[in-house]
């Protein structure tokens, strides 16, 4: 049987049609092309958004329309819902944390992890807009999480900060020094990326001769912005999502990071 797009399967052969063979040549090239910009360049940097985690399997917690018991998660994850109801946001929150204890790194993590062994920590830099923590449970070690973690929880009274990991948390867990409500670390709508972590940020991709960007929209700012800052001096930008962007990027790897960047690591 003949179809568009191919494999096609007649008796005991696989044929390829001229649109997927084509496709295929060009994904090769492509892979070769980025193989060649990472292998050459002297720093790397890579921003990687919530495409690389969810192909571990973690949930948004998203319903239909972009809801979560009927709310925008925009009017959940913000400082006037905890000063109105900080028991909703908290279970909103312990759901996320429950989930994180049934995710496990995936290859795509992985593959940032040698990529930071091969280069050193000094010459590779993970900036993550993730906050589920799964870059420093791979093994990466310099990552810098500029939206937080949902392992960290900070005091909404003295600021003290302290990691809890996955553990179950009370409904409304309180600050053993003061007293006061914790708050997850994370930065919500409305307030602003920690400055020193987005300050080394902005250094490592402006000092990097190449970005790569894996799995983000590539829509959220200030993160975003990044590339552009990458761009302007001089680095090559390379693109690994399952789905168009739209970024002003040099050179693109249409599909999964699980897939894709293992084998660009391997070609290196």
């Amino acid at each position: 049987m003949q179809g568009e797009f191919g494999p096609l399967v007649e008796g005991s052969s696989i044929r390829y049609s001229q649109k997927t063979m084509s496709d295929m040549n060009d994904q090769e090239q492509a892979i070769s092309k980025a193989a060649g910009v990472v292998r050459s360049a002297r720093r790397l940097a890579a921003l990687t958004g919530a495409g690389i985690s969810a192909e571990s399997g973690l949930q948004t917690f998203r319903g239909a329309g972009g809801l979560w018991e009927g709310h925008r998660v925009e009017e959940v994850a913000t400082p006037h819902a905890f000063r109105r109801d900080p028991a909703f946001v908290w279970r909103f929150y312990n759901l996320r944390r429950a989930n994180l204890a049934k995710v496990a790194p995936n290859p795509g993590h992985q593959a940032l992890v040698h990529l930071e062994e091969r280069w050193g920590a000094d010459a590779f830099t993970l900036v993550t807009q993730n906050v589920d923590g799964l870059h420093f449970a791979a093994g990466s070690q310099n990552v810098l999480e500029i939206h937080g973690t949902l392992r960290r929880v900070r005091c909404s009274g003295c600021d003290r900060t302290e990691d809890r990991g996955v553990e179950a948390l009370p409904d409304l867990p309180r600050c053993e020094a003061c007293g006061e409500l914790l708050r997850p670390d994370v930065v919500w709508f409305q307030e602003s990326l920690p400055p020193g972590i987005w300050e080394r940020a902005e250094r490592a991709v402006s000092e990097a001769d190449c970005l790569l960007v894996v799995g983000t929209s590539a829509v959220v700012y200030p993160a975003a912005g990044l590339i552009d800052v990458a761009r302007w001096h001089g680095a090559t930008v390379v693109e690994v999502n399952s789905e168009p962007t739209g970024a002003a990027v040099d050179v693109v790897l249409r599909g999964p990071a699980g897939r894709l960047l293992p084998e660009l690591v391997r070609r290196l």
